[in-house]
C-alpha cells in the first residue's frame, strides 16, 4: 500500500518545501533572538524569539507563514533599534 496515498485519503497533506524552508529560517531567527534577549535581559526580544520559533505549528498556509514571519521579524528589528 502506498503511504502517501493513504495519508491523502485520510485528509493529511504534507507541507510544501517552501513551507519547510520558511519554518526552518524563522525558527533559526527566533532561536537567535531568544538567545540574545536572554543574554541582554530584554524580555520582549526573548518572547518575540519564542513566538518566531513556535508560530509555524499554528499556521498551515505557506503565505500566512511568510506573512506572520516577516511581521514578527520586522517587530523584532524595530525592537532592537
Amino acid at each position: 500500500m502506498d503511504g502517501l496515498a493513504t495519508l491523502k485519503s485520510l485528509g493529511i497533506t504534507l507541507p510544501s518545501p517552501a513551507y519547510i524552508f520558511g519554518a526552518i529560517v524563522f525558527g533559526i531567527v527566533g532561536l537567535v533572538a531568544f538567545s540574545r534577549g536572554r543574554k541582554t535581559g530584554r524580555p520582549r526580544t526573548k518572547w518575540l524569539g519564542v513566538a518566531l520559533m513556535l508560530y509555524p505549528y499554528l499556521v498551515w498556509n505557506t503565505w500566512m507563514l511568510y506573512l506572520a514571519g516577516i511581521a514578527l521579524c520586522a517587530w523584532l528589528w524595530v525592537e532592537s533599534r
